[in-house]
């Protein structure tokens, strides 16, 4: 989907390299990429994204988990001397709430970009992880596969959450002898939270978006929604 952003500029984790994985197998087509390793690397190459000469109008990362770990080994590194034990960075989680500052300074360098008038799309992973529910039973929900601190940060910063899953079709069976059995999958965009997935948006979107046949009819798909979102909240207006 990000790749069929018109005059997207994408950037990765040096150790994820899935972009040029799908653009040499011809499921995207060919897009400039940026590629850094260590944190120093990223900061600088948001600020080249933010000030230097180029004529891109959007910036894709991917993904969020390769960037919070260029980040948590910086801070390791530099104010705990390399230590990731319980002495070290993981003591009480000392290393994740000292790292939030650090990564406070990559949203801030994500604004100035998008000060530039460009849009700014993350990509995640996602996983499954326990809910500590307050108002009862604790449950399992997906969840962006990053520390919590560092998404919560996130979550905020951003206006649009989305969460990509399957809606899979059952037929009934019959209830005395077999179970329903799944007929189909649809890949479909969530842009509203609930409770087995994080997601949300400030631009009065469906609560879903089919994402189509591929990454194209996909973009294509969201687009078409976010404009007819923003005519009815036009058209709602007295």
């Amino acid at each position: 989907m990000a790749a069929y952003i018109p005059n997207v500029l994408g950037m990765h984790d040096k150790a994820e390299d899935g972009w040029n994985t799908l653009i040499n197998s011809g499921i995207i087509p060919q897009i400039p990429l940026l590629s850094t390793e260590t944190w120093e690397d990223t900061l600088s190459a948001l600020d080249w994204v933010a000030t230097g000469e180029h004529n891109h109008k959007a910036l894709a990362i991917d993904a969020l988990g390769g960037y919070e770990r260029q980040c948590h080994i910086y801070v390791c590194d530099r104010d705990f001397k390399g230590d990731w034990s319980d002495g070290g960075f993981q003591g009480y989680m000392r290393g994740y709430d000292v790292a939030l500052a650090d990564w406070r300074q990559f949203l801030q360098a994500l604004d100035k970009v998008r000060d530039r008038g460009m849009s700014v799309f993350l990509l995640a992973h996602a996983k499954i992880a326990p809910f500590h529910n307050p108002e009862g039973p604790d449950y399992d929900r997906w969840s962006v596969d990053i520390h919590h601190k560092t998404w919560g940060l996130t979550h905020k910063w951003a206006d649009i959450v989305l969460f990509a899953n399957y809606e899979t079709a059952f037929k009934k069976g019959d209830e005395a002898k077999t179970k329903a059995k799944a007929r189909g999958q649809t890949r479909m965009i969530y842009t509203e939270h609930c409770a087995a997935y994080d997601a949300k948006n400030r631009h009065n979107l469906p609560p879903d978006i089919p994402m189509g046949s591929d990454g194209k009819e996909c973009w294509e798909n969201f687009v078409t929604a976010l404009k007819a979102a923003k005519q009815n909240g036009k058209d709602s207006k007295p």
